[in-house]
């Protein structure tokens, strides 16, 4: 929107809001009118929006990092060191994801110090503190991973100490392998999701390999039914890359447009912009309970299967990399440890005797 508008992040009637500011001008109100979800206050006397991910990215705003509660537990001796952590990744590029992730690693370090100042904090204090969360705590190998990248980024990005972490030893992470639905239940699922948006979302979601951040991001534009492909843009890295998109879904496309008539994005919310990924996998989850298919498994399960079947088809592996948007093979290589195209024709010595 244009320089004469500004944002005011805000609550109103209990509901946290963003406030539109503005000169009075009938030219400006029925741009801002054609906002979803805009209301008029009467008793702030200005316009306002619901405070979602989607327009905090419209109007350039600070994206949602850490609630106003967990903030007040942090001591405020530490909290422009926490301003600084944040406003430093937000300027190296970060995604909205990971500085949500390393902030609420980060804050945990915060909330524990109190009053003691994290910048004084050296080596072997920082050594035992990780030692605590493992011992204490009983955080995972991953969880432990992800927060001493968080504080590792604070010390070596932030206050520029080189190789604070040198002779901190980290966990080994257990070899964990994709979880994958078989083929006869995710048919099952798409049967028993009736509704036309959420089923043309989970067969977009198998269909092309797609992240569940990359559903919702996915916009009218993107999709080429000449080329029969689909822009995924902005993936994670930051890197573009198109992917193939079924010919069993154009016509159900065609109908969903009709129906839904979405305005940007492919998929869109209640008050218009980006469906929130938090519903995705609610459909996601309530497919799993109506087909019946007892098994622990999150949305991401369709991306594992989609690879995992193309490698049981036949398809190169080096294929498979580019349409998952994989910068190294490695991770790729891990879906043949899950594929059964050539275990299956092994058989067991117990057959023999």
């Amino acid at each position: 929107m244009k320089a004469v508008f500004t944002y005011e992040i805000s609550e109103h009637n209990g509901r946290n809001v963003i406030l539109i500011h503005f000169p009075f001008n009938q030219r400006l109100i029925d741009e801002v009118k054609k906002l979803t979800g805009v209301r008029w206050s009467f008793s702030k006397k200005v316009w306002y929006v619901p405070d979602t991910m989607h327009y905090r990215e419209e109007f350039n705003l600070i994206p949602k990092t850490i609630g106003k509660n967990a903030l007040s537990k942090i001591n405020e001796i530490n909290q422009p060191y926490l301003k600084r952590f944040i406003e430093t990744m937000q300027l190296k590029g970060y995604s909205e994801n990971t500085i949500r992730t390393y902030t609420c690693e980060f804050a945990q370090l915060l909330y524990l110090l109190k009053n003691y100042e994290v910048v004084n904090l050296d080596a072997e204090k920082l050594r035992s503190y990780f030692l605590y969360c493992l011992n204490t705590l009983k955080m995972t190998e991953n969880q432990i991973h992800i927060r001493m990248n968080a504080v590792k980024f604070y010390f070596e990005q932030v206050e520029k100490r080189d190789k604070i972490f040198f002779d901190i030893p980290r966990p080994q992470r257990p070899l964990k392998l994709p979880k994958v639905i078989h083929q006869k239940d995710i048919s099952k699922l798409m049967e028993v999701t009736t509704n036309l948006k959420h089923n043309t979302m989970l067969k977009l979601c198998y269909g092309m390999g797609l992240r569940v951040s990359e559903i919702v991001q996915l916009k009218i534009t993107d999709i080429d039914s000449k080329r029969m492909q689909v822009f995924i843009e902005n993936a994670k890295g930051k890197k573009d890359r198109y992917v193939n998109l079924p010919n069993s879904i154009l016509e159900q496309l065609r109908l969903y447009f009709k129906t839904y008539k979405p305005k940007v994005y492919l998929f869109e919310g209640q008050y218009g912009g980006k469906y929130s990924v938090r519903s995705v996998q609610q459909v996601f989850k309530n497919a799993m309970n109506n087909a019946n298919i007892n098994k622990k498994v999150g949305i991401h399960g369709l991306r594992h299967s989609f690879a995992t079947h193309l490698l049981e088809r036949g398809t190169d592996i080096s294929f498979i990399q580019k349409l998952l948007g994989h910068n190294d093979i490695k991770t790729t290589l891990i879906y043949t440890n899950v594929s059964k195209k050539d275990l299956k024709n092994i058989s067991s010595p117990l057959d023999d005797l």
